[in-house]
């Protein structure tokens, strides 16, 4: 067990967590560097800053290669794999499936060689009982001992293997790019092209080389700075052609200025330009000034100096900060960045570089830090920071970690963080389409409901717990029925069961009375739901909307007793008319007044319809607006999932698994809303009067889903087709889902292996009296302009013939064919607004033929 003596005795090893308590009780004895108190002091501090590092870290040390890591480091050894074992072992029995990559890298820095940096190197490792392929970042530099000599080889890695599955899912507007460049506070220039035209330039990279950006823009670099072309051109090519970053840190170079040579250092970064179709189309440079910072490190030891370099050039904001007065010994670019304090930081006190935080509680936290040794983090806080003249509002995740000297005194506190305002505004924003969504929903009088399909129980909102008299707002299902009357609870619960059997059609529209349990009040609800399914097309949800039509039901049931009461009074009036002329005038005058009140009636009637159909053109507006606006909380779900994986997927564990449902079901749920909108659209825009040739319209449909056809080996035959007139957007939605159909349906050959999709475009004259029998135009007329689209896939029973133009409607499972079951609702509705019908014909496993008719 560990001992509060062992602290003690070997103060540079206090703290470190996990690791470093294994470190404290590990047997040194038996290894070649003897017990902690005979190591060297280079060896010691290194260890001491390893263990207290949240980055990870690994150290080989000596002949043997001795290994050591920290808690950052553990989570990339996995289980059942190296850990704990690896501590104190030769570098050879730790890792022979990576020895023959990683051993020249340590003999190269071993042999006073420049430190190697790598980035996105795929390493095989063995853990979790399995070995994996393991993507990372890793950077290998030199630890000197007492004599200067390189005694030892540190490793600081990132394990990057879920950022290259995931790599180029974000793609940030070119505007705002071209912004971010000018304003950046590094050179930036962009070479498009064989000839690497400056395409975009900064204010920095400009001042660079003394020249303007007028002077540069639209003409071949090499044009403007002839000399530079035999180091950098070869450089840039590289990138250009393989697609693949290059670094160059403190890389020299010279330009000629008039008369005069400007020399200097750059660290330099080439990253391939790409166009959002990813092909590669330059190369983007961005490039720091650092020489006065390479002619100040010339003047220090060569280990510190590299040491520097590698904790510079970290991607996340590091500073260090000394004594009690906490002043500022150390700060990387990144952390400058977040400050927007300028780089003139050194020397200077934290507190007189950010005075606003004194009220923030940040500088207690440093004082606790530096005064009690343990570490503090924090997640998520917001700090409020004065740039550009003004306080503003960030979030951040960092931590304070105590950096101790050789005795175990605390002498400084290490200051480590990323930003995180992005991903927090982005969840309240989340949170606030949440609400506003509720708040639509209460405006519109609607309630909600659902029902867990599995665990049989009902959950209900706010109004309709109102509505049925219940206190609780989840119920069992048989509670859940007890407020329908006993005349119609079978049918309710008949009806639920229909819209939750696998295989139906998922949808849930009843209407029916409820009774208040607490009041006895009676309410007629109108209800419609959607059934949610798994990934594996099992039922798990029904939930939907509630809307109380009492009121309309009341009314029109007024309406028809006052219509049929209004009918007998004519029918007694038109028996006395025909018993007895004497009586006839008297019997018109009150058929003239009965006419004039059912003439009232109509106009009453008429009235209610107009209503009606006012407040489902308002449902049905609501429902746009309500789905076009998911569509951003949606997007910014699926980007800062992205974010996640990237920054933290080494962090997230088991985690990362929930992350992937999270961004299929949103991905899933966009494609949805997609679709709504368009049928939305298209049910609203009726009039067409432009002429448009099908021909081209379908050419021009197979010239869109080239890659698919091509990925898919099928055939499309397009025979001469009309020049009819509409839509020309319409129409072009119609072939397309249509033509998507035939590609996506396919069957496969006795051997399970998919059969090259055949799709056939073609078209003749009919007469009216020609249609089919089950086809009813929206429009007549004589001709009919008949176009046929045949496929050679899975076809389908004729008996769900009616089922497949219907929303939602779909004959397979999620997992066999992607889709939303919208397509062809769209088909019909366009063909509907053209003033045509729709109609197929088909047999399981033969194919299937789509027809439409468009009037002439």
């Amino acid at each position: 067990m560990e001992t509060h003596s062992t602290e003690t005795k070997y103060p540079f090893l206090k703290g470190g967590g996990e690791m470093g308590k294994l470190t404290r009780n590990q047997n040194w004895s038996t290894t070649s560097l003897g017990t902690p108190d005979q190591w060297p002091q280079s060896l010691r501090t290194t260890v001491s800053i390893i263990l207290n590092s949240r980055f990870p870290m690994f150290l080989f040390w000596g002949p043997e290669l001795l290994c050591f890591y920290n808690d950052a480091f553990r989570p990339s050894l996995g289980n059942g794999g190296k850990h704990p074992d690896a501590l104190g072992r030769p570098a050879i029995e730790v890792w022979p499936e990576t020895w023959d990559t990683i051993k020249p890298l340590i003999d190269q820095v071993l042999a006073g060689g420049d430190a190697s940096w790598n980035e996105d190197q795929l390493l095989p490792i063995y853990r979790n009982g399995q070995l994996e392929d393991v993507y990372w970042t890793f950077s290998y530099s030199p630890v000197s001992d007492e004599s200067g000599e390189p005694a030892g080889v540190l490793v600081t890695c990132s394990e990057n293997t879920n950022k290259i599955k995931n790599i180029n899912q974000l793609r940030i507007s070119e505007q705002r790019f071209q912004n971010l460049m000018r304003e950046a506070s590094v050179g930036i220039i962009v070479l498009i092209g064989e000839e690497l035209r400056v395409d975009v330039v900064n204010r920095v990279y400009a001042q660079l080389i003394e020249r303007s950006r007028d002077e540069l823009l639209n003409k071949p670099i090499f044009s403007i700075i002839p000399e530079s072309e035999e180091v950098f051109r070869p450089i840039i090519e590289q990138v250009r052609q393989t697609g693949d970053s290059l670094y160059l840190y403190d890389q020299p170079y010279f330009v000629n200025v008039g008369s005069n040579r400007k020399e200097g250092f750059l660290n330099l970064v080439y990253q391939p330009y790409r166009e959002l179709n990813g092909e590669i189309s330059g190369v983007m440079v961005l490039c720091q000034d650092v020489t006065a910072q390479v002619k100040s490190k010339q003047q220090v030891k060569r280990s510190e100096a590299k040491l520097r370099s590698l904790v510079e050039s970290a991607p996340f904001p590091i500073g260090v900060y000394v004594g009690p007065d906490m002043v500022i010994e150390f700060a990387n670019q990144s952390i400058l960045d977040v400050w927007g304090k300028g780089n003139n930081v050194i020397g200077k006190s934290y507190a007189a570089i950010l005075p606003e935080l004194a009220t923030q509680e940040i500088f207690d936290q440093l004082s606790s830090v530096y005064t009690t040794g343990v570490a503090f983090h924090a997640n998520n806080q917001r700090v409020d920071i004065v740039v550009d003249g003004k306080l503003q509002p960030y979030y951040f995740k960092y931590s304070f970690t105590p950096l101790f000297d050789e005795t175990g005194k605390v002498y400084g506190v290490m200051n480590t963080g990323a930003e995180v305002t992005d991903l927090v505004m982005a969840r309240q924003r989340q949170t606030e389409a949440e609400e506003s969504l509720r708040g639509a929903i209460e405006l519109a009088q609607l309630a909600t409901w659902s029902l867990d399909i599995k665990a049989q129980t009902f959950t209900y909102s706010e109004r309709f717990m109102q509505w049925l008299g219940f206190s609780d707002d989840t119920k069992s299902i048989d509670d859940a029925f007890d407020p329908v009357p006993e005349t119609h609870r079978v049918a309710v619960a008949d009806a639920v069961a229909a819209a939750v059997r696998p295989g139906s059609s998922g949808l849930y529209n009843n209407e029916h009375p409820i009774v208040n349990r607490l009041t006895g009040q009676q309410r007629i609800i109108h209800v419609h739901a959607q059934v949610s399914y798994s990934v594996t097309g099992e039922p798990l949800l029904l939930s939907g909307t509630a809307q109380d039509v009492t009121e309309q039901r009341m009314i029109q049931l007024t309406l028809e007793q006052q219509v049929q009461q209004r009918t007998e009074e004519l029918a007694a009036a038109n028996e006395e008319l025909a018993a007895t002329n004497e009586e006839l005038a008297a019997t018109n005058e009150e058929l003239e007044s009965s006419n004039e009140e059912y003439a009232a009636i109509n106009e009453e009637l008429t009235e209610s319809t107009d209503l009606l159909l006012r407040s489902n053109d308002n449902l049905q507006r609501f429902a746009y607006i309500a789905s076009h606006d998911l569509q951003e909380p949606l997007r910014k779900v699926q980007q800062f999932g992205d974010l996640l994986r990237a920054g933290y997927g080494d962090q997230l564990s088991d985690g990362i698994e929930y992350l992937t449902r999270m961004q299929s079901a949103a991905s899933r749920m966009s494609t949805l809303i997609k679709d709504l909108l368009t049928f939305s659209r298209i049910a609203t825009r009726q009039d067409a009067h432009e002429l448009v040739s099908l021909t081209e319209l379908v050419r021009q449909t197979i010239d869109d889903l080239d890659l698919v056809i091509t990925e898919s080996g099928a055939v499309v035959t397009v025979d001469p087709l009309p020049t009819v007139v509409g839509d020309a957007g319409q129409l072009s939605q119609l072939f397309t889902n249509l033509l998507s159909n035939g590609l996506k349906f396919r069957r496969t050959d006795e051997l399970g292996k998919l059969v090259p999709p055949q799709i056939r475009f073609s078209s003749r004259l009919v007469l009216a009296h020609e249609l089919p029998p089950g086809v009813k135009p929206t429009r007549m007329a004589s001709k009919y302009n008949r176009i046929d689209v045949a496929d050679n896939g899975i076809g389908f029973d004729e008996k769900y013939l009616d089922r497949i133009f219907q929303v939602f409607q779909r004959l397979h499972g999620k997992n066999e064919f992607a889709g939303t079951g919208i397509g062809l609702a769209i088909c019909e509705k366009v063909v509907a607004n053209h003033g045509g019908a729709i109609t197929a014909a088909s047999q399981l496993g033969e194919g299937a033929t789509f027809s439409v008719y468009l009037p002439v």
